[in-house]
């Protein structure tokens, strides 16, 4: 999926999940917009290298335990902010947490209905699981991806 694509399903899923877990307020929609972007970017950013002409997803980033991590490492910065300067409540810091595991899994959610698909392990090696194989930027899995994220994003507002 396109990045920005990425970056609105996750952003409507954790604002979604948030407004579930702690009361309506616009400080969980900095966090979910803030860990959405970041966690969605290092991905990217991290998992994919250029092999010629093209440009290529590798395990790295790309499988689910290791999306996870790494969505827990890039919240790790906000989480630091919240206990140290704004001295915020055990909750919100546990849930902001749980919003980078939650950002790592949303994207290979939506990677894993690419043609490509993401990484798991078997017999050692490193084998690719697809569902759907859609390209990376077909206009009706990425429409419908960001569909779902706004529709989260208004659900999460009745909450």
């Amino acid at each position: 999926m396109k990045l920005r694509t990425h970056h609105v399903f996750t952003f409507g899923l954790l604002t979604l999940l948030d407004s579930v877990l702690l009361s309506d307020s616009i400080v969980i929609i900095v966090i979910a917009g803030v860990i959405s972007v970041v966690t969605n970017n290092v991905i990217d950013t991290l998992g994919h290298e250029i092999k010629g002409e093209y440009i290529s997803r590798t395990p790295t980033t790309h499988t689910i335990p290791r999306s996870m991590g790494w969505g827990l490492l890039t919240s790790l910065p906000v989480i630091l902010a919240l206990h140290f300067l704004f001295h915020s409540p055990i909750e919100l810091i546990l849930v902001t947490a749980l919003d980078g595991v939650v950002a790592g899994l949303s994207h290979m959610i939506l990677d894993i209905f690419t043609e490509k698909g993401i990484y798991h392990k078997v017999d050692g090696k490193w084998r690719r699981i697809a569902l759907a194989h859609y390209s990376y930027n077909n206009p009706f899995a990425n429409g419908l991806a960001t569909l779902l994220g706004i529709l989260m994003l208004f659900a999460s507002l009745k909450f």
